[in-house]
Order: C-alpha cells, then structure tokens, then sequence
C-alpha cells in the first residue's frame, strides 16, 4: 500500500519555479491503482502534479488535452515517464489537473490544491461516517473527479481502496467481503444495480453508497431507500473537488447561496484555483471568492439546497457532461447529414440520452443511428455517441433563428 501522505499539513515546499506536471494515462477503471503513487506524491508535495487522463479517449482527443495542458512528462502503462516538450508547470499549490470540456467542447484543466482535495476528503469521511479502517470501493474512472476522490478519500483514512472494472453485484459483494463499507456510483450504475440479481442486496451491505455525477430518479432513490440502502445523493462539480453537497445539506466549511438570477454559487476550501492557462474564465468563475455555478436552484429556510437544473444546455448522461455542440460539430460531417442539432431528452437510466435531431441530405436515404455513433465515436468519447435520432425536414427556430431547443427536447423518433 502506498503511504497515505498527510492530509492535515500543507505541501512541501516544490522549490522557487513553477511545478512540474505528469500525466498519467489510465487503462480503465482498473488501471486506477496505478495513480495511487503519483497522487500520493503530489498531495504530500514530493512529487510532481498529475494530470489523469483516460488512455483510452481517441487519440485526438487524448493529443488535445496534452497540448492543452502541456504537462512535461508522461507515464504509460508500462509506469515510465516520456518527457513532452513545451511545459510551462503549474502554481506550486496545486496537486491534481482535472480536465473538463468547456461550452465549445474545449478542454478545461481544473487546478486542484492539495489544500482542497484533502478538505474534501476529510469532509466526505466524516458525512459518511467512516470508521478507521473501512474501505472504498472505486468503480469509477479515477481520470474524473468522482473517481479520483475515492483515491483521495483512501490516502486520507489510510487505506487501500478496492477497485473493480464495473459496478456488479458480484463486485460489491467481493469488495464487502475484504472489508469496503463505502462506494461512489453514478445514477446509472444504481439503476442497473438496482434491477441486477442480488444487486440490491449488495448495496445494503454498505454503510454509504453515494450518488452523483447526475440528478438521481426519485423512483430509483426510493427503490434503493426501501431496500436498506444507505444511498447520499452528492452534488457537486470539477471545481469543488466533485460533491459538496450531500443529500443537500453542503459539507463542512461549504456555504451555497442562490444569486439573484438563481444562479448557485459555491465557497469555501474545497474550491479549485484556477482554470489552466485561463485567466479569463477564472475570473469569470471564481467571482469574490465564490464559484459561480451553471446551475439554477434555491436554499430553502433550513439551509437544504435545491438544484433545479443547469443554466446551460450540457448534456448529463450516465455522470459524464456532454457538449451538445462539440457532437454537432462532427455530426455535421457525416455523410447524408444535411442539418442537425443535439440534445438532451430524459432517460430513466441515463439521466439524460443525447439526441440527435437531424434534416437528411436525402430523405429517401436518411443517415441511420448506428452511422452517426460510428461517425462521433471515431472523434469523441463513447459516452458522446447519440442513442436516439430524430429525423425532421426542418429544424424549428425562435424569432432570433436560433434552433429551438425547447421543441426539441420534446420532439418524438
């Protein structure tokens, strides 16, 4: 097991320049034992920062977030380090690059401190009421935010997670039986679970199973409540370390407030520092010492805080965030596409599935769905890949021209 570094001391001192940063290319869920070391190092300050990143995204994507983020070395599967030239490091504070996608589908790198991710530990320990020696189980990729807590959470109480390529019953079960009382999931995953042999039975062997990445069903949260599942529904994002919020009621040292336009907007510890090489969109984020969320919602008189949902038009869909545009875009280089616009539509296991409403180049011929997934899954993550396809002979627009989302979302295959 790696030696838990010391979540209650800051960093060493990394030297007078900048930091460097190494990206590690994860093979998986069940690669993730492998970022344990290097996180370890960068949370204790002696090592460089890490930049986790899903080895298997297409390979453009994955050169993408390597020019973005310009980290100065590498490690493969086989655990070596191939220098990259063209790194400029990062502020010595800051542990964890966590890459997302910005609006137009390009990346963002979160900077994360070791201040923050160890804050968002111990706080996460405590709502969950662990106890010393109890175990994770990570079923989720350690290259978001969600996973890489699990990692964080295990350095913090000093034990080694458990790891599992998928969220199985027979998983949960093997990870019980070697001492996990704890397991993050995404909405998705508690579905299947939730309609798998045995696994609900599963689930209720653990003390906390947490539920983000997306807006959980009330219907699947009830199942799971009246099964003896200890669920918490966590809300959060990249920014604040991932959930912030469980069951509403934010982690200690975290206020929410509700901003005029009904905007949440976040503070407190466990905030990241910075956007990687965007001074811009920092300070348009992190306004007086507050992250403005895309998120609209309200706190009620107790204090509990309500999401209604997301200002923009993301795409939730199994706990990743898909860029309705960023799909678009390569949509509209498939063969037989002559128009298309993406959306979300609700989904009872996905939270949301991406549609795809399309105008055929010929509509005697139309595009079908397995071609426009083959087209996106060429260029983008799996999770990308539309589900369902709408053909129409136009797309509606508002007065301003703009598609008409709204009909959209709603618009029957």
């Amino acid at each position: 097991m790696t030696s838990p570094p010391d979540l209650n001391s800051p960093p060493a001192a990394s030297g007078d320049g900048p930091r460097a940063v190494h990206a590690v290319l994860l093979g998986g869920v069940g690669d993730a034992a492998r970022l344990l070391g290097p996180l370890a190092r960068a949370l204790d300050g002696s090592g460089p920062a890490i930049l986790p990143v899903d080895a298997g995204l297409p390979a453009p994507r994955i050169s993408q977030l390597l020019d973005a983020f310009r980290p100065e070395a590498v490690i493969g599967a086989d655990g070596e380090a191939r220098a990259r030239s063209g790194s400029r490091g990062v502020a010595a504070e800051t542990a964890v690059i966590v890459g997302t996608s910005g609006s137009t589908g390009e990346p963002k790198g979160v900077e994360l401190s070791a201040g923050a991710l160890s804050h968002s530990a111990r706080a996460s320990l405590a709502r969950a009421e662990a106890r010393d020696g109890e175990r994770w189980l990570l079923c989720l990729p350690a290259s978001h935010v969600a996973g890489l807590q699990v990692l964080v959470r295990s350095l913090a109480g000093g034990t080694e997670p458990a790891i599992a390529a998928e969220a199985s019953a027979r998983a949960l079960d093997e990870a019980a039986d070697g001492g996990c009382a704890h397991v993050s999931v995404v909405p998705t995953q508690l579905v299947r679970l939730l309609g798998a042999e045995g696994g609900a039975r599963a689930l209720a062997r653990y003390r906390s199973v947490l539920v983000g990445g997306a807006a959980a069903g009330a219907a699947a949260l009830d199942e799971a409540r009246a099964a003896g599942i200890a669920v918490r529904t966590t809300y959060g994002m990249s920014e604040t370390c991932g959930g912030c919020v469980y069951d509403g009621v934010p982690l200690d040292g975290v206020t929410v407030r509700a901003d005029d336009e009904g905007r949440l907007r976040i503070s407190g510890p466990l905030l990241m520092s910075r956007y990687y090489g965007r001074p811009d969109l920092t300070g348009a984020a992190l306004v007086d010492g507050e992250f403005v969320t895309s998120d609209l919602g309200r706190v009620e008189a107790d204090g509990r805080v309500v999401v209604r949902g997301r200002a923009d038009d993301v795409i939730n869909t199994g706990g990743h965030k898909v860029v309705p545009g960023e799909v678009a875009a390569v949509l509209s280089a498939c063969p037989g596409v002559r128009e298309v616009v993406v959306v979300g539509r609700p989904d009872a296991e996905w939270g949301e599935r991406v549609t795809a409403v399309v105008v055929p180049a010929d509509p005697g011929d139309p595009p079908g769905l397995e071609l426009l997934r083959t087209h996106v899954r060429a260029r983008l993550p799996r999770y990308a890949c539309p589900s369902e396809v709408v053909l129409t002979e136009a797309i509606p627009v508002l007065p301003s021209g703009k598609p008409d989302l709204a009909a959209l979302r709603v618009a029957r295959a």
